[in-house]
């Protein structure tokens, strides 16, 4: 399977699980509460994506948060700080970004995706940014990545290349899997 059709399946899977409304960010909070104050970025729950928003609050509480802005393409993301409630506007692709703020560089990213494997193998919407993102990140200093998805985006035949970086953890509506 190439990787337009693995997408194209993976979009259908979470489109389903998304309608039916599966999608809770329960067991995200409870892996986050393992990591209270270190700087962490989530991101803005877009069309089908299950919606990490819950989550990012209370960890909010207790340290930094970020979502990512797109700087343009072939760059990697960065980061900018994040409250409950701060004035949000549309970024690229239609991703709500802050409108203003500090920049942060996080230790901890919460990653959306379209399809995962229990390997830690995940396809994304295939910009590369959260490839180039963690790459950069991992070269300065252990960085945690945590794909979360609802247990129907899991694909065990993903066609993954040597630059896809892994994820740590996979959290989705029924537990954590740990790769």
């Amino acid at each position: 399977m190439d990787k337009s059709d693995a997408r194209n399946a993976g979009f259908a899977r979470r489109k389903l699980a998304h309608e039916a409304g599966q999608g809770t960010a329960g067991y995200l909070s409870e892996v986050l509460a393992g990591y209270r104050g270190a700087p962490l970025a989530g991101y803005m729950a877009m069309r089908t994506e299950i919606d990490p928003t819950a989550a990012m609050e209370e960890a909010s509480a207790h340290g930094p948060v970020g979502v990512p802005v797109i700087m343009g393409a072939g760059k990697p993301l960065q980061f900018r700080l994040w409250e409950p409630g701060c004035r949000m506007i549309p970024g690229e692709f239609g991703a709500k970004i802050p409108e203003e703020g500090a920049w942060m560089e996080p230790e901890i990213l919460i990653v959306p995706l379209v399809a995962f494997n229990r390997r830690g193998g995940r396809l994304g919407y295939g910009g590369g940014f959260y490839d180039r993102t963690l790459e950069g990140l991992r070269a300065k200093r252990p960085t945690l990545a945590i794909g979360f998805a609802y247990a129907a985006q899991e694909d065990d035949d993903l066609p993954l290349e040597p630059t896809d970086q892994p994820l740590d953890l996979i959290v989705t509506e029924n537990g954590v899997l740990t790769p």
